[in-house]
């Protein structure tokens, strides 16, 4: 049985300090681990997970206060009669678990999600900005 599963500590996507203290480390360079590409956009982020081999169905997305896990766990199973009696049993087990801490003032309620060809698509809106407000002075 082929037994992969990674669980790396959680990753603060906006601290680089603690990206770069892990950057040449095993837990980036896993291969049981997905890469994951994160932008900033206007009114977003964007976080793109490549899952090639995976559906829908095999993919949870989880949000727990400010940590975000996506994960998955697949498992196949084949058994084939050959000549002389013989039966081949062959099964095969893997996943994978990737947290990150979301920075202060993402909408955490609409987080979307979207799978296509292969890559996870998490869109992560930004609240909007609360901005300072004048009062205006009243005289008696």
């Amino acid at each position: 049985m082929n037994l992969m599963r990674y669980e790396p500590k959680a990753l603060d996507l906006f601290n680089l300090d603690r990206v770069f203290d892990g950057f040449f480390g095993d837990e980036l360079w896993n291969p049981a681990c997905p890469a994951v590409d994160v932008k900033e956009e206007e009114g977003r982020y964007l976080m793109e997970v490549d899952l090639p081999g995976l559906t829908e169905k095999d993919i949870e997305v989880k949000m727990d206060h400010n940590l975000l896990t996506v994960s998955s766990h697949k498992e196949e199973k084949k058994e084939e009669k050959e000549k002389d009696g013989y039966l081949i049993r062959e099964r095969r087990s893997a996943g994978f678990a990737r947290s990150f801490v979301l920075p202060e003032g993402v909408d955490r309620e609409n987080i979307a999600a979207e799978f296509k060809n292969g890559v996870l698509n998490l869109s992560l809106p930004k609240l909007p900005t609360v901005q300072p407000r004048k009062i205006e002075v009243k005289s008696n």
